[in-house]
C-alpha cells in the first residue's frame, strides 16, 4: 500500500514523504481497518514538523480514521468484516494503573497513540485494538465522521473542563476543526458563544453556526466570559483569554502543543479565582458521549476533501490557515 511517512521537518520541505509499505497485520486483539477517510489534525502537523518528537521512526500520521473492518486478530470478538469503525488518537492504555482504575485513562503513563506510537491513517490500511475502535453513527458518511474522532472528541473534553454554567458565556480562541465542532455542542446546550480568531473566513463560519459574536483574536469579547477554550497553539493568547474571563471563570487549553506562555500578572489575569486548566487526550467514555451528542444535535463538520495522495498539501494548507473547518483525506475505491 502507499502511505505517508514522517521524517521530522517543515512540511513544505518534505517532512512528510509518500512511501510503499506492506499492509499491516493485526495483532491478537486488533482490527485491520481499510481507511476510507482520515481527518487532518493539527497534531499531525506537530508530529510531522518535530514539535512532538516522534515515538516511532517513520511513523504514519493520522488519527481521525473512518473505515471498515478488513480483518481481525484471533482474539477479537464482536466485529465482522465490513463493519464501519472509527480510529481515534487514544490507541491503548495499560488498564491497571491508578489513573485507569479511577476512570482517567487519558492520564495513563502507559498510554499509546495512533499516528505517534503506532502507524495511523494516512495510508490505505491501519490497525487498532478492538477495545479502542469506535462504532460510527449510522447516517454519517465517512468524510463527515472523520473529524469527529479527534477534533470533535477533544473539543468536547475541553468544553467539559471549562465547567460552564447553564446558559454561560463561552469564548473560543481559534476556530479550526475542533473549535467549530465544539461550538455546535455548546450552542445546542444553551451557551452564548463568542469566537475570537484571526481568519475572516473562520469568523464568517462562526456566525453561520450561531455564534453570538466573532472578532479578531486580539480584541476583547463583547462581554465577560464564564469560560474560554484556547484552541490556537499560541501561548501568548493565554493572558489575553484570562483577562477576558469574569470572576470565577475557567480557561482550558485544548492543544497537545503550546508555544511558551509569557509571565502572567496575578492581579489582572488570575485573581478572583480564575482557573487555568490543561486538556490531555481523552477517554473512551468521552468519545462515546461526544458521538452520541453529535448524532442527537446534528453536529456536522465543515469539510474540505483532499485525495490521500495530497496529504502533504493538506497539512501545508492547515499550517497556512488556508481553509476553515477541517480537511479530510479520502482514499479512492
Amino acid at each position: 500500500m502507499r502511505a505517508w511517512s514522517v521524517t521530522p521537518g517543515p512540511v513544505e520541505a518534505g517532512g512528510l514523504r509518500l512511501v510503499d509499505r506492506p499492509v499491516p497485520a493485526p495483532g491478537e486483539d486488533e482490527l485491520l481497518v481499510r481507511v476510507r477517510a482520515c481527518g487532518v489534525c493539527r497534531t499531525d502537523l506537530h508530529v510531522t514538523e518535530g514539535d512532538l518528537p516522534v515515538h516511532r521512526p517513520g511513523v504514519v500520521p493520522g488519527h481521525e480514521v473512518a473505515g471498515v473492518v478488513a480483518g481481525a486478530g484471533a482474539g477479537v470478538r464482536g466485529f465482522v468484516a465490513g463493519d464501519r469503525v472509527g480510529v481515534a488518537w487514544l490507541r491503548r492504555t495499560d488498564g491497571t494503573c491508578a489513573y485507569c482504575a479511577r476512570g482517567a485513562e487519558n492520564l495513563c503513563p502507559g498510554s499509546r497513540y495512533t499516528g505517534w506510537d503506532a502507524d495511523g491513517g494516512y495510508a490505505g490500511y491501519t490497525t487498532v485494538p478492538a477495545a479502542f475502535a469506535h462504532r460510527l453513527p449510522p447516517g454519517l458518511d465517512d468524510v463527515a465522521a472523520a473529524p469527529l474522532l479527534c477534533a470533535g472528541i477533544i473539543g468536547h473534553r475541553a468544553l467539559r473542563r471549562v465547567s460552564l454554567p447553564p446558559g454561560g458565556r463561552l469564548g473560543l480562541y481559534g476556530f479550526g476543526g475542533s473549535a467549530h465542532l465544539c461550538a455546535q455542542i455548546a450552542i445546542a446546550e444553551g451557551a452564548r458563544v463568542h469566537v475570537l480568531t484571526r481568519g475572516a473566513a473562520a469568523r464568517r463560519l462562526a456566525l453561520e453556526l450561531g455564534a453570538a459574536s466573532a472578532r479578531d483574536v486580539r480584541e476583547p469579547p463583547p462581554e465577560p466570559l464564564d469560560g474560554a477554550i484556547l484552541f490556537a497553539p499560541v501561548g501568548d493568547l493565554v493572558p489575553v483569554a484570562l483577562r477576558a474571563l469574569d470572576r470565577g471563570g475557567v480557561l482550558s487549553v485544548a492543544g497537545i502543543h503550546l508555544t511558551d506562555i509569557p509571565p502572567l500578572r496575578y492581579e489582572s489575569e488570575l485573581f478572583y479565582e480564575k482557573e487555568l486548566r490543561s486538556v490531555t487526550s481523552n477517554t473512551r467514555a468521552d468519545a462515546r458521549e461526544f458521538l452520541a451528542l453529535a448524532a442527537r444535535h446534528g453536529v456536522r463538520a465543515t469539510t474540505h476533501t483532499y485525495p490521500m495522495a495530497r496529504a502533504d498539501q493538506a497539512l501545508a494548507d492547515l499550517k497556512a490557515g488556508r481553509f476553515d473547518g477541517a480537511a479530510v483525506l479520502v482514499n479512492d475505491g
